[in-house]
């Protein structure tokens, strides 16, 4: 049976495609509202300052902090004093307008403990919506009307319908094409439903059949685990202030599309679907207007079953010929390859990866020196207490000690941390440039990467009494390089259908912040549970919403689009490079990531929704494809629903944004024609040249290398022609066609 693809949650679980390509040139703005009691007039070169102050060294004359604080800026300043906010929660200390020649003098006032220059804060979600481009000023979101009436299918584990993600302040009312309803059953009332959650429905006749002998205590589309209120609120959850893991991530959260509808498929119990429910869900979608669905689940470790015998690519095929757009996620089984739990041709499958932001905290040496950290700690800690530090050894007495170890992997590390707790340690922190972890999220441990970690290191060793300070719960933005590639997520090809490139695209999965359902425990430790209103999760299940989300927007300016062709505007204007503007890497050995992993690249929303060009694609181009793959008459009806009469195809030829060849094992000469046929969704009249990255030991040449539209959605065709290979031991080459 297939099952939901897990999150493995911070804290809980649960070949290169060639392509034509139109990019427009687009600048990120950022838009901050700072709201003051008074105005403040600076001069040019004055600039806002956090300024924290140790509260122990308030000196007596002063009856409160706020006077104290006042007194320190007015013997700084040579004028007026220019105080914006004073703090005794939040931080100890005071923000304020400060010269140079103030801030200069600022290192001698008594008390103080550190400053910092204020920066323009970012609006926030789970991050990834501002990490993906988008905005209010400009660009897909306000062009789109934030995918306004664009109905979004979620099958998963149902929804949490009191979350303030799925209120509807702001929205019209329900499109009157949407034929759906809200089912009433245990502790789920139809009046839960509203402008922005309109349908909801529940399917486990199948799974109840196949388990007998569960129990269903609350059979309704309320979600009691919390993985399908999180994929939905990702995919087009409205705007909540002040979410945050506690304390983590902090921000406002929104989906990707925070203006559409979402429909509810309750397809998942206890971790697993049905294919009776599966499929009876993807049908009754069909009837109630659904125009996109977001499907995380598949088979787990691989899918290498026939697309006859995969009910995902069954029941996705009949929702593609109605012209729904379908999401689903590439599977968390990787970095192997033929990991992927879908791949059939019609669905848009997505991979993970990550985002710029960074969770942890700062640790602040006894000499001032700050050094950041990867976190999840969940505790309270005394961010003002200095403690002593000590280095790697196990021999000292560890208690009201800070240890700094070196982490080679997770089982070390483990074993290291038991010992550090029996040692009563106050607090860890591992040198390692491994990935992030969650361990100790319960013990006060972070982990430092090896750049920082000498200067640690040193500290600690030419100190006579080195000591730090470490204040948790701190979100960092501008993490580089990123995105990379995560090591979950699944890699291609898919085994049923090798020669269509899969996952067809990635997107944000790793620590994504987004609704939960507060009756299912959102710790790292199931024997100690936590129950929050959201939760930061991993898995190709947060990213194949995202994709849903875009889809969204582009439907809903397009709303003629088949599904072909939202998914090649997707991928054919898909990033490539990371922040750092090299390749996207590989979260595992640094590497370039594979076509296989990454798909045509990262989702750029604002982008896809002018292509220029299409390869579009419909229902009988992937009969073909089937016919090509020698599937007999009765599995292409069982696919498809219909018969289809095979001629001579070539499983090369279908109509897709990408390209993949499969070369023989001696290196013997291969030559290779695919044929690809281009919509002109652009203006009127247009002219496009190929430009082909090089691919060391092959000859590639493109037929012709001009094509000129004279009118909108005018098709012209083009082949390509690959001959090679000339090369040693690689596993795998890819390259780039553009124009």
């Amino acid at each position: 049976m297939p099952a939901l693809l897990k999150s493995t949650s911070l804290p809980v679980s649960e070949t290169h495609q060639p392509h034509f390509s139109t990019t427009m040139a687009t600048t990120l703005s950022l838009c901050v509202i700072a709201l003051f009691l008074l105005p403040i007039m600076v001069s040019p070169e004055s600039h806002s300052y956090t300024v924290y102050m140790d509260p122990s060294l308030k000196p007596t004359p002063f009856s409160d902090h706020h006077t104290w604080y006042l007194a320190t800026l007015s013997s700084l300043s040579q004028g007026e004093t220019k105080l914006i906010h004073t703090y005794t929660e939040a931080i100890q200390g005071f923000s304020a307008i400060l010269t140079p020649s103030e801030l200069q003098a600022l290192p001698s006032t008594p008390g103080l403990v550190s400053y910092s220059r204020n920066r323009p804060l970012k609006l926030l979600t789970t991050h990834s919506s501002e990490f993906l481009g988008l905005t209010p000023k400009y660009g897909a979101w306000p062009i789109s009307g934030y995918g306004e009436n664009v109905i979004i299918g979620l099958l998963d584990t149902g929804v949490w319908p009191e979350s303030e993600s799925f209120g509807d302040e702001g929205m019209t009312g329900v499109p009157s094409r949407w034929k759906g309803t809200c089912e009433s059953d245990t502790h789920f009332n139809s009046s839960s439903c509203n402008n922005k959650l309109i349908g909801a429905r529940f399917y486990n006749k199948g799974y109840i059949a196949e388990n007998p002998d569960k129990n269903i205590s609350i059979n309704s589309v309320r979600d009691t685990n919390g993985h399908g209120t999180h994929t939905s609120s990702t995919a087009a959850g409205n705007y909540i202030k002040g979410a945050s893991y506690f304390g983590y991530a902090s921000g406002t959260a929104k989906g990707m599309a925070p203006r559409a509808r979402l429909a509810i498929y309750k397809v998942g119990w206890y971790g697993e679907v049905s294919p009776a429910d599966l499929l009876a869900a993807v049908d009754q979608a069909i009837r109630d207007g659904v125009d996109i669905l977001s499907m995380s689940l598949g088979y787990s470790l691989g899918n290498d079953t026939h697309l006859d015998d995969d009910p995902v690519a069954v029941a996705t095929f009949a929702a593609m010929k109605k012209g729904m757009f379908v999401a689903a996620a590439a599977g968390n089984d990787g970095p192997d390859l033929l990991s992927l739990a879908n791949g059939a041709p019609w669905v848009t499958v997505v991979g993970a990866g990550t985002m710029d932001r960074k969770l942890g905290g700062i640790l602040t040496l006894g000499n001032g020196m700050k050094v950041t950290f990867i976190s999840l700690y969940l505790g309270i800690f005394s961010r003002d207490t200095q403690f002593p530090l000590v280095f790697n050894d196990s021999s000292q007495e560890l208690k009201g000690k800070i240890v700094v170890l070196v982490g080679k992997d997770d089982v070390s590390m483990e074993l290291q941390l038991g010992n550090a707790i029996s040692a009563k340690a106050s607090a860890a922190l591992f040198i390692t440039n491994a990935s992030e972890y969650s361990i100790g999220s319960f013990f006060p441990a972070g982990f430092v990467g090896d750049q920082d970690g000498k200067t640690l290191i040193n500290y600690i060793k030419q100190s006579s009494f080195p000591t730090g300070a470490l204040w948790f719960k701190k979100t960092f933005i501008g993490k580089k390089p990123a995105p990379l590639v995560d090591s979950y997520s699944s890699r291609g090809p898919f085994p049923s259908c090798p020669t269509v490139l899969k996952p067809d695209i990635s997107a944000p999965g790793t620590s994504i912040l987004a609704s939960w359902s507060p009756i299912s425990s959102a710790s790292p430790d199931p024997f100690r549970p936590l129950f929050s209103n959201f939760n930061l999760a991993d898995g190709t299940s947060m990213a194949t919403p995202h994709v849903a989300g875009v889809a969204a927007l582009v439907k809903s300016v397009h709303p003629d689009w088949s599904p072909a062709a939202i998914r090649s505007a997707l991928m054919t204007t898909a990033n490539a490079y990371d922040n750092t503007g090299s390749h996207i890497k590989d979260v595992n050995g640094g590497l370039i990531a594979s076509p296989l992993a990454i798909g045509a690249g990262h989702v750029r929303p604002n982008n896809a929704l002018y292509p220029g060009l299409v390869y579009d694609a419909g229902e009988d181009d992937y009969k073909r494809l089937l016919c090509a793959m020698n599937y007999t008459a009765k599995q292409i009806r069982t696919i498809t629903g219909s018969t289809f009469k095979c001629a001579n195809w070539s499983n090369t030829q279908l109509n897709y944004p990408s390209f993949i060849a499969f070369l023989n094992s001696d290196g013997s000469n291969v030559v290779q024609e695919f044929r690809r046929t281009l919509t002109n969704v652009g203006e009127e009249e247009s002219c496009y040249s190929v430009y082909i990255s090089a691919m060391a030991g092959f000859k590639l040449k493109v037929e012709p290398e001009r094509l000129t539209f004279k009118r909108k959605y005018e098709k012209r065709s083009y082949k390509l022609t690959m001959e090679g290979p000339k090369f040693g031991n690689k596993m795998w080459f890819m390259g780039r066609l553009a124009g």
